[in-house]
């Protein structure tokens, strides 16, 4: 009997998240929405693809991201929280939309099993 042949990779995952997203939601629903797709046009998508990432998922308030390195999913979780920073300047900090719990996680895995996970220092950084 011939043994399968498994692509293994080693990839970094990224997750975040938008602090206070319900509230900002409970203040002005609609406000929030639009500045969030305009955010993600503008400045999350492009962000990821400048950093040879691939979004995997996105939930109301979330997105995983998959990267071809570490270094490259740490880069661009700073690029990310320093432009969006940048982009809610004029606005008062009860409706900043900023990303929090970013974690990275390095993964190995051959797509057909379940991965292994491996957070350094025993905790995901905080980016």
């Amino acid at each position: 009997m011939m043994a399968e042949a498994f692509e293994r990779r080693l990839v970094a995952i990224a997750a975040a998240d938008i602090s206070g997203y319900g509230r900002l939601v409970g203040l002005d629903e609609e406000g929030t929405l639009t500045r969030l797709r305009s955010l993600r046009g503008e400045v999350i998508d492009p962000t990821i693809a400048a950093h040879r990432g691939r979004i995997v998922k996105t939930t109301g308030d979330g997105i995983l991201v998959e990267f071809q390195s570490v270094v490259d999913a740490v880069r661009c979780a700073v690029a990310l929280r320093c432009a969006t920073a940048a982009r809610e300047t004029g606005l008062p900090p009860q409706r900043h939309i900023a990303f929090r719990s970013a974690s990275i996680s390095a993964t190995c895995g051959s797509g057909r099993r379940h991965p292994w996970r491996r957070r350094q220092h025993g905790s995901s950084p905080r980016v």
